[in-house]
């Protein structure tokens, strides 16, 4: 049989390091020092050839072309490494509490592919670390079955865990309860303990029995807790929906009534009246509740037919007042306020002679009025400023002062141009022309109050 070669790959140095083998609760390979051993139990000649030496003699591994008898050897101990490794991986796993079986079965196969592995490194030393993980698996069984009792103790202590919910949910307050979400949790409770008895490690008799006499007895009570509750929200129910028939009668009683103010004050504490009432059952509620509001739409259709028409019989008057409304609304901007408020007190006077509009046109043409009178109050309460003698008074003092003032500054601005500071006279000229735009100013809004 011919010894395999590699194919050319990038030189060792480049290479990426194999991964270290996974560490549980066990010990592990120093990869380095390992590939260090390893070397010592091979050799490469020039041409790349690799052997790894073995109590029975030389055997050729491979060949790694293009590189230094070093790398080559090196190369091929990484492999070993890597078996190395897998030994540490089984042992590992073995230590993580695997199956016995399964590890003797990896090692072995692993074992019996030393002779031929295609590496270098100690394989003596790695068949004999084989041994001992077999060996060390073989008597794993016991332990395992040790395991197998504490399993069995764990599901002793889940069952107590759903048994001792379940008698929580039992002791709980009737008026307390949510009903439907505890119910649920019950049954699911339920559905763990039969599937942890169909796939669960068999419990002695004996625990078996006082763990489901204890969940059967807390089932038990929260059914009858069930019963009791609901048996006294049935009488609940019951006087909801005599107090509800009665409301409904009532409501049936109004609903072809042509007084349609008083009789919707009527509806809306009927209204009320339901709302404070208790619950009845859901199915004699929704019936109720909708023989209630069929006779509610009885009397409102009525009503809103009515209305409507009442809106028909409104639109003439609605025509009028649209033709008012612009007249008043061409009265702005009010610039004469006198003469504005004599003609809009005419349109006022034929506007309350024109009569109802319809409801719906009611906000627009009311609103619309509204903002002409706003308007005809704020010119007059304008014009009332101009004429307003403190306010007059106040203005002419201004004016006085600001003049006494502006001939302070003048003659500021003279001095300062006679001392021949630049700055001093820029200063005083915008202290002066400041003051003038001033008393400009004030002098407009004199002359407008006049």
């Amino acid at each position: 049989m011919s010894t395999p070669t590699p194919k050319p790959t990038p030189r060792p140095s480049s290479l990426p390091r194999p991964q270290a083998a996974q560490v549980v609760n066990a010990s592990h390979i120093d990869h380095d020092a390992e590939v260090a051993r390893a070397v010592t139990h091979g050799r490469a000649d020039s041409d790349g050839n690799v052997f790894v030496t073995t109590p029975e003699g030389e055997r050729a591994v491979g060949q790694y072309p293009d590189a230094t008898p070093e790398e080559a050897l090196e190369y091929f101990a990484k492999k070993y490494v890597e078996l190395a490794e897998s030994a540490v991986l089984l042992r590992n796993r073995l230590s993580a509490g695997a199956p016995g079986r399964e590890v003797v079965s990896a090692a072995k196969t692993l074992q019996e592919s030393l002779p031929e592995a295609n590496v270098v490194g100690d394989l003596k030393g790695l068949s004999a670390t084989l041994d001992t993980l077999i060996s060390d698996a073989e008597s794993t069984e016991s332990r395992q079955a040790a395991r197998a009792q504490a399993a069995k103790l764990a599901a002793a202590e889940d069952r107590e865990a759903l048994v001792v919910e379940a008698e929580t949910l039992a002791k709980q307050d009737p008026s307390k309860i949510q009903w439907k979400q505890s119910g649920a949790r019950l049954r699911e409770l339920f559905a763990q303990w039969k599937d942890m008895q169909r796939s669960g490690p068999r419990l002695p008799r004996a625990v078996d029995q006082e763990l489901w006499g204890r969940f059967s007895q807390a089932r038990n009570t929260f059914e009858h807790k069930r019963k009791e509750f609901f048996a006294e929200l049935d009488k609940v129910n019951a006087e909801g929906k005599r107090i509800k028939e009665k409301i409904v009668a009532e409501a049936e009683s109004l609903s072809a009534s042509t007084d349609f103010r008083t009789v919707s004050q009527k509806y809306k504490d009927l209204m009320s009246q339901w709302k404070r009432a208790p619950r009845a059952s859901r199915k004699d509620d929704d019936a109720l509740w909708a023989r209630f509001r069929a006779a509610q739409d009885v009397f409102f259709s009525a009503r809103d037919a009515e209305n409507a028409a009442l809106d028909e019989e409104f639109k003439g008057n609605l025509v009028v007042k649209e033709e008012l409304l612009k007249k008043a609304q061409a009265l702005l901007p009010i610039t004469d306020p006198v003469a504005a408020k004599r003609e809009l007190r005419t349109i006022q006077d034929q506007w309350e002679e024109a009569g109802k509009v319809p409801r719906a046109d009611v906000p627009r043409m009311e609103n619309g009025l509204r903002d002409v009178e706003r308007a005809l109050a704020d010119a007059e309460e304008a014009a009332w400023q101009r004429s307003n003698p403190e306010t007059k008074a106040r203005t002419s003092g201004a004016l006085s002062q600001l003049d006494e003032s502006i001939v302070d500054l003048e003659k500021k601005l003279e001095v300062a141009k006679a001392g021949g500071d630049e700055k001093t006279v820029a200063e005083a000229q915008e202290a002066l022309d400041a003051r003038r735009a001033w008393r400009d100013q004030l002098a407009q809004t004199a002359a407008e109050l006049d």
